[in-house]
């Protein structure tokens, strides 16, 4: 036994002793003398050049914050001064780095088994030039030389401190010139305090760009169950500024950051704050960031308010429609895993020109395209605010989200082309609903929803629904960008809108019990609008039974070749509607009428001829017959030419038309008659539907039979 202790206590002399004599070695040499050999190795090692350029020195310094042992126990520092890290040849600067110096203490004990145990590493004044060329090669990414044998040496370093320095950036991937001071605060500054005044001032931006509402909502955001970065008693030591271009547009901001950021510590949390304006877009976070070495952990309060959301692409990589002002506020964590990302905007709100919006969206990488998917709602969507989704905006406003292309002043129909290479830049799986749809003048739209698929370009709204008028529209709309030019296919259903909803501010409709129906199925080719309708090829069909119209009405829903028509034929007059029926059918942007007719207690008019959507040029035939004895305002018949934007509406040469005994009712009209009677089984639910008549009348003697009731169950969804 006593063998055994003396040559324990034999080993841990001679341990004691290598140690007090290593401690020595390293209190007592020359380390300069090291400097050769120091560059030499890590400059294999990083892939560039290395070196220290000035002194190399060791002081003794214990470890006031540690506690225990290695509090008492005197740790050595190293100090390295004028360092300078080389850059690869095709840079277009001389070195990536240049510090003043670099403070670490290395701990004794883990030297004995070949580990380097390094708490923290200080930078002093250093200065950065990251560079990255078109082809991709980027200053940061550092290449080993080939062949080199492993070090018998591991290195632990737990975290990173610096001071003031310079950074610089020129990418010409992201087409970024940036430079960036940091500086020391004059005190520590605590992390609330920061999210307080990060807080107000985004919203105060917000106000500034979409108006007092956004402030509004995205305080009440604040107030309400949104889930926020976790709070921590770090404190904000250094500031930033950045200034220069990104995307090609100026780029200015400024923000906050701690001072030692914690490389191993996850549970170690770095506050970070940042302020930008990039173009008109701006973007603001407060946060953590936690585990940086694996690019994970970062937990903000994100804000976003700008022109368009379309802007936002070139920054953040994510396609986003063409929208009004808008802005949002919600809470972001991430995992910036190599390759693989994964991004979750939780519980957003916010505005968009006059519509809220709120949701929760994820993005992520790493498959074949990155993939946008989640669940975005809003109360009161705008009708305005739609319009830039395609194209419909003002001139103005085009100029506002930043789009070149004008719409010409003799043109209605959009010309405005959609992104579809962003199409092809990411999927999405969203679903969408708003609670109403308003605009200025009354429109009762309710309950919208959609579900939108985006894989490789092509876009699937399906099912498309929403409420109008206390009834449903129904259907679903393709569009495949991944082709040039796109193809849509669209297929949607109306089913009981009722007038006296549809036009609620008009005083005699008030009393009226009828109601629209139609289907429509067409398909199509282009970039915009505009090109879509131009080559549009299927068919329109739509009824309306009992109701009402005049010239006022239709000028106050927009309809202007419509209350033109109607003025020349009866004036200033409401008239009673009992059936207006129309079946078009559409190749490659021409829609002819197979059938365009409605019934009043006047007269039956019929409408023949086409609309081009192409050229957008009317060439309609209104015909009016007189009923019994009743005079109409005029009795000859009307031709319909001009444009959309500038239609031009007459009174045809030659003799007025007399009653002809039913020339409408020849039996030559069977075919589109017969098209349209499944509309009347499903518009009411008894017998008295004025179109049954009108139409059963307009198939002739030998093509007449009863119209049977529609059935009590609900309609079939759109096919």
């Amino acid at each position: 036994m006593r063998r055994g202790w003396k040559l324990l206590s034999l080993v841990v002399g001679v341990l004691a002793a290598l140690l007090i004599v290593l401690l020595v070695v390293i209190a007592t040499f020359d380390w300069n003398r090291l400097k050769p050999s120091i560059n030499t190795q890590v400059s294999e090692r990083m892939g560039r050049p290395f070196a220290i350029q000035g002194d190399l020195s060791v002081r003794w310094r214990r470890d006031t914050g540690g506690g225990g042992l290695a509090a008492l126990m005197p740790w050595p520092e190293f100090i390295a001064k004028n360092i300078t890290i080389g850059n690869p040849d095709w840079a277009k600067q001389a070195n990536f780095a240049q510090l003043d110096a670099v403070y670490f203490r290395v701990a004794p004990w883990p030297l004995i088994v070949h580990r380097i145990d390094i708490p923290v590493v200080f930078l002093v004044l250093p200065v950065i030039d990251l560079e990255r060329d078109a082809q991709g090669r980027a200053t940061w990414d550092f290449n080993p030389a080939t062949g080199a044998a492993p070090s018998a040496w591991n290195l632990d370093l737990h975290a990173i401190g610096f001071d003031r320095g310079h950074i610089a950036l020129d990418d010409a991937v992201n087409k970024a010139n940036l430079q960036v001071t940091v500086e020391p605060l004059e005190r520590a500054i605590p992390y609330d305090q920061i999210v307080e005044q990060q807080s107000s001032d985004a919203r105060e931006q917000a106000s500034r760009t979409v108006g007092a509402a956004a402030r509004k909502e995205l305080a009440r955001a604040a107030t309400e169950s949104t889930p926020q970065p976790a709070h921590t008693s770090a404190t904000y030591q250094f500031a930033w500024q950045a200034d220069g271009h990104y995307q090609g547009v100026s780029a200015k901001g400024s923000g906050k950051t701690g001072a030692v950021l914690a490389l191993e510590q996850t549970e170690q949390p770095f506050p970070v704050q940042a302020d930008m304006h990039i173009g008109d877009n701006h973007i603001a976070l407060v946060g953590t960031l936690t585990d940086p070495l694996h690019l994970a952990g970062l937990d903000v309060r994100l804000w976003f308010s700008g022109r368009s959301m379309a802007k936002l692409y070139p920054l953040i990589g994510i396609t986003l429609p063409d929208t009004p002002a808008y802005a949002t506020e919600g809470h972001l964590k991430a995992s910036l895993q190599r390759g693989a990302s994964h991004y979750s905007y939780d519980n957003f709100r916010g505005r968009v020109g006059g519509s809220d919006l709120a949701g929760s969206v994820v993005y992520e990488t790493g498959g074949a395209r990155p993939k946008l998917s989640g669940q975005v709602t809003s109360q009161v969507l705008m009708l305005s605010d739609l319009a830039p989704l395609i194209g419909a905006d003002s001139n103005t406003e085009k100029q506002q989200r930043g789009v070149a292309t004008v719409q010409p002043a003799d043109k209605v129909l959009p010309v405005e082309p959609f992104r579809t290479d962003r199409w092809r830049a990411m999927d999405a799986d969203l679903t969408f609903s708003a609670g109403r749809i308003v605009r200025e003048a009354a429109l009762p739209i309710e309950a919208v929803s959609t579900h939108i698929v985006m894989n490789h370009g092509v876009m699937h709204l399906d099912p498309l629904a929403f409420g109008l008028a206390g009834g449903k529209i129904n259907g679903d709309l393709s569009l495949d960008g991944s082709n040039t030019p796109m193809r849509g296919v669209m297929k949607l259903n109306a089913r009981h809108v009722k007038l006296n909803q549809l036009f609620p501010r008009f005083e005699p409709m008030r009393t009226s019990l009828g109601e629209i129906n139609g289907d429509a199925a067409l398909n199509a080719r282009g970039n915009s609008v505009s090109e879509l309708l131009g080559t549009a090829t299927g068919e329109v069909k739509l009824l309306m039974n009992d109701g009402v119209i005049s010239k006022t009405l239709l000028e106050t829903a927009g309809l202007n070749v419509g209350n033109i028509v109607i003025g020349k034929l009866f004036g200033d007059k409401t008239v009673k509607i009992n059936c207006a029926a129309s079946d078009l059918t559409a190749t490659n942007g021409l829609f002819e009428t197979r059938l365009f007719v409605f019934d009043t207690e006047d007269a039956t008019v019929k409408i023949d001829g086409s609309i081009n959507f192409a050229d957008e040029r009317l060439d309609l035939n209104v015909r009016p017959e007189s009923k019994g004895l009743r005079i109409l305002s005029l009795r000859s018949p009307l031709y319909v030419r001009g444009t959309l934007k500038d239609p031009d509406v007459g009174v045809q040469a030659g003799p007025l038309i007399l009653r002809s005994g039913g020339a409408l009712a020849l039996g030559v009209l069977a075919a589109p008659v017969a098209a349209l009677l499944p509309l009347v089984a499903t518009s009411k639910d008894d017998e008295t539907n004025a179109c049954a008549g009108v139409l059963e009348q307009m198939r002739g003697p030998s093509k007449s039979r009863p119209v049977q009731p529609a059935p009590k169950s609900k309609p079939t969804a759109p096919g």
